[in-house]
């Protein structure tokens, strides 16, 4: 995952594949939707830090119902 390829659009398509996966209370699901809301530079950071931070399984499972 680029930093520069993930756009506001995505992350907000990310956090409602996360809130599904996880749970919307999830602390990396509603650091995707801030971060998709606000586009502020560190909010994005912060959020693709969570997300990489994720297991391995739930990363893999969000970006697969990105691709469906």
């Amino acid at each position: 995952m680029d930093e520069k390829t993930i756009d506001r659009a995505a992350m907000g398509r990310l956090a409602g594949a996360l809130s599904f996966i996880c749970g919307a209370d999830n602390p990396t699901t509603k650091a995707l939707k801030a971060a998709s809301e606000s586009g502020n530079e560190q909010d994005i950071k912060k959020a693709r830090k969570m997300f990489l931070a994720l297991k391995p399984s739930d990363r893999r499972a969000a970006l697969t119902m990105l691709g469906d």
